[in-house]
């Protein structure tokens, strides 16, 4: 039988031969200077080029000589990308690099007759930026939407078969999120690393920036490739949704897709089985922050790592933690198909066990915030840091309540959320907090950076001032308060009035 849409194997096939380009590309370039690398990896580029326009070259030019210009771009394309095997000066090196991804995007457009004006002509060059720039970022949910098409279980198949492959899918899928979270989870935390390096002894510092790095660079080049050739094919002339649309049909009227408002879904039992992936790694952080670190069990740390010390590491790491879980969430409530009856109760419960294990993340990044302050001091970044994590513990809150009560928008509660957290930052006195709470760990350690607190706005004055009455001593507090002075006067003119500058004046000096 006749397969009645061959395209859409084709678009398939795109994504696959990007993401392999991705995988290659990453291996070629990462951590490694340009050479020999660049016209393999440029030729590779051609090669999806030319299997994606395949039946599209050809036809009539929209000016005289588009295609043969095009054709007879390949000499200097071929120099420039050769020319990083063979010479080695670094001003060319660089120059070359944007000479070639110029030439290489002009040469795709001719070929594939776009650009409304011809080469010689100013306005080319505007569609040629933006064709390079621009209309790759239109396309981006395109492979989004081939990788949600790849989720669905052929009709036809037996019930086991079918369940059996969207268990193996989402084991696969797993697989790379897994990478970036443990890496994550090793980097921030010492105790859950001893753990994983016995598993084998791979997560150490160097193999977690190699790690993330490559899947990045990987997933960008993977991404971008396929996007730029997909705004050759859809020039996105009739609507903007031409292109997802050929990639990836909606469903048919009347389904399950159609219903709940959106036509790409993640089958459950894929979804499910990321969530268990994912939810198992969690849960066994979350029992090491436990015992470690809430339990303070200084006897079980490593040897010759404090207490202290060991609970400063990582909350930056947590935080990113956080908030990709907050994807997943998302995905999780408005992408994964819903089904009745006990597998939709467990993707429940295993959205509650994600955001619940994120708050415990949350709350011990918190806590190493808390230590790290102690032992560094308090900083204007470090505060909004803190306020950041308090609102996303709240947003943890509400998106748990909205896993079981769906009746309200979490867009909606979160941008509210944002809103009002911003106001309350800006009422805080971030500057006045930071100067008290500096000054209180100053009275307990003896250490204060006076270098930082000289950058204090005059909202930190009063705590100052404070902070010279108990320890007049002090020459660098009075050469602070001087200086708050000094510029509070130079404000002249009912114009500029402002409190904290208006008290600051009128500081007296002791």
């Amino acid at each position: 039988m006749r397969d009645p849409a061959p395209w859409l194997k084709r678009y398939s096939r795109m994504w696959m031969i990007a993401l392999l380009l991705g995988f290659i590309g990453q291996y070629l370039f990462v951590r490694q200077p340009f050479g020999l690398s660049v016209p393999i990896f440029v030729t590779m580029c051609y090669g999806l080029f030319f299997y994606s326009v395949k039946g599209r070259l050809g036809g009539f030019d929209r000016w005289k000589g588009q295609s043969k210009t095009g054709w007879l771009l390949f000499g200097p394309i071929a120099a420039l990308a050769v020319s990083y095997a063979l010479f080695a000066n670094e001003l060319f090196r660089f120059l070359n690099f944007w000479g070639l991804m110029l030439l290489m995007v002009a040469q795709s457009m001719l070929l594939t007759r776009g650009g409304s004006q011809p080469w010689h002509r100013f306005g080319f060059y505007g569609d040629l930026l933006k064709q390079w720039l621009l209309i790759p970022l239109t396309h981006i949910g395109v492979p989004f939407g081939i990788l949600a098409g790849w989720f669905r279980i052929e009709k036809g198949r037996g019930r086991l078969s079918g369940k059996f492959g969207k268990i193996v899918l989402g084991l696969v899928i797993a697989a790379p999120l897994l990478i970036v979270v443990v890496a994550l989870l090793a980097s921030a935390d010492g105790i859950f690393r001893s753990w994983i390096e016995n598993v084998p002894n791979l997560f150490d510092d160097e193999f977690v920036g190699d790690a993330l790095a490559r899947i990045f660079i990987g997933g960008c080049i993977s991404f971008y490739v396929f996007c730029f050739v997909w705004g050759l094919l859809f020039r996105k002339t009739k609507s903007d949704d031409e292109g997802l649309e050929t990639a990836f049909p909606r469903e048919p009227h009347g389904s399950t897709a159609e219903k709940s408002g959106t036509g790409v879904h993640i089958d459950s039992t894929v979804a499910a089985t990321v969530l268990v992936c994912v939810n198992f790694v969690y849960v066994f952080f979350v029992a090491i922050q436990f015992s470690y670190l809430f339990g303070a069990a200084e006897g079980l740390l490593p040897a010759g790592t404090a207490y202290a010390e060991y609970a400063r590491r990582g909350f930056a790491e947590l935080v990113v933690i956080a908030m990709i879980n907050m994807g997943i969430l998302l995905l999780g409530l408005h992408f994964v198909k819903k089904e009745s009856g006990l597998l939709d109760r467990f993707r429940q419960v295993l959205l509650t066990v994600l955001m619940s294990c994120t708050l415990v993340m949350l709350t011990s990044a918190y806590s190493r915030l808390s230590l790290y302050e102690e032992a560094y001091g308090f900083t204007q970044q470090r505060l909004l840091v803190h306020g950041f994590m308090i609102l996303l513990g709240i947003m943890m809150i509400a998106a748990i309540v909205r896993i079981w009560y769906g009746r309200y928008s979490l867009a909606k509660v979160n941008i509210a959320l944002a809103i009002v957290a911003y106001v309350i930052m800006n009422y805080a006195n971030l500057d006045a907090r930071i100067a008290e709470n500096n000054a209180e760990r100053y009275e307990r350690n003896g250490r204060m950076d006076w270098g930082y607190m000289s950058t204090l706005s005059a909202d930190a004055a009063p705590a100052l001032l404070k902070l010279q009455e108990r320890h007049p001593e002090l020459k660098e507090v009075r050469d602070i308060l001087a200086e708050l002075r000094l510029e509070a006067k130079d404000r002249k003119g009912w114009q500029s009035w402002n409190l904290s500058h208006r008290r600051a004046e009128k500081l007296e000096s002791h």
